[in-house]
C-alpha cells in the first residue's frame, strides 16, 4: 500500500477501494441486472482480496446479491457502516440477459462485437444505454463522495460500474471502456482531493487482479 502524503489542511482526500463481486452461479453469463448468487468460490476470492483489512470507514454496495450479501457480511464482522444503492446495479445487457456468452457470440458476433469497440454508439437490443448506465453511476458516485467525502470507502460492485467509474475519474473517453480489465474480485483503488470549490484532483493507486 502506497503511503499517504501530508496534506495541506484546506485539502480534503477521499479514497475509494473498488471491488467487484467474484464468480457467481451460471458460469461466464452476461447476467446484468439477473441477481444470481455468489458460489463460495467467489465468497472466498472476495475475502482474499480485501486481505489484510485495510482500515475502511464505510462500505457501500451494489444493491443485487453478489454484492449486497457479501457487503452485509463484511460490514457486520468489521463493524462498519453500510449503504446498499441500486444505482450502482450492474449494466442491463437486454435480450443477452442470462444467456451464455459463447451463444451470443456465436449467434449475434457482429453486434457483440460493435458493443465491445463503440458502447457509446451501440447497446445489447433492448438493454441499457450506455450514456444512460454512466449517468446513473456518475450520480450515484457523486452522492457518496457528499455523503462520505474524507473518509476511506469501500465500494462492492460490478465490472461494468467500475469501468464507468475509472473511464471517469481517469478522463478516458466511453470507447476504452472495455479495454479496462475487471476481473472477479478485482480491486482498484482511487484517491480524490478536493480544495474548496477547485476541480479535484485524482489519483490512480492500484488495480489489482488475475
Amino acid at each position: 500500500m502506497n503511503k499517504q502524503r501530508v496534506l495541506p489542511a484546506d485539502v480534503q482526500m477521499t479514497t475509494i477501494d473498488l471491488l467487484r463481486h467474484g464468480e457467481c452461479e451460471g458460469g461466464e453469463i452476461f447476467r446484468g441486472s439477473t441477481d444470481v448468487p455468489l458460489i463460495e468460490a467467489g465468497w472466498e476470492q472476495m475475502r482474499q482480496s480485501l486481505q489484510p483489512h485495510s482500515g475502511w470507514d464505510c462500505v457501500v454496495s451494489s444493491s443485487l446479491q453478489r454484492c449486497r450479501l457479501f457487503a452485509e457480511q463484511f460490514s457486520t464482522q468489521h463493524e462498519l457502516p453500510l449503504s446498499v444503492n441500486a444505482n450502482f446495479a450492474e449494466i442491463h445487457f437486454g435480450d443477452w440477459e442470462g444467456q451464455k456468452i459463447t451463444d451470443v457470440e456465436r449467434e449475434h458476433g457482429a453486434s457483440l462485437w460493435r458493443f465491445w469497440n463503440d458502447p457509446e454508439r451501440f447497446s445489447p437490443p433492448n438493454g441499457e444505454t450506455m450514456h444512460v448506465f454512466r449517468d446513473r453511476v456518475l450520480a450515484a458516485i457523486k452522492e457518496v463522495l457528499v455523503e462520505h467525502g474524507g473518509k476511506h470507502i469501500l465500494l462492492i460492485s460490478h465490472g461494468a460500474v467500475i469501468r464507468a467509474l475509472l473511464c471517469d475519474w481517469l478522463q478516458m473517453p466511453l470507447t476504452a471502456f472495455s479495454t479496462i480489465a475487471v476481473p472477479y474480485a478485482g480491486l482498484s483503488r482511487i484517491r480524490i482531493y478536493r480544495r474548496g470549490d477547485e476541480k479535484p484532483w485524482i489519483q490512480f493507486v492500484f488495480h489489482r487482479g488475475e
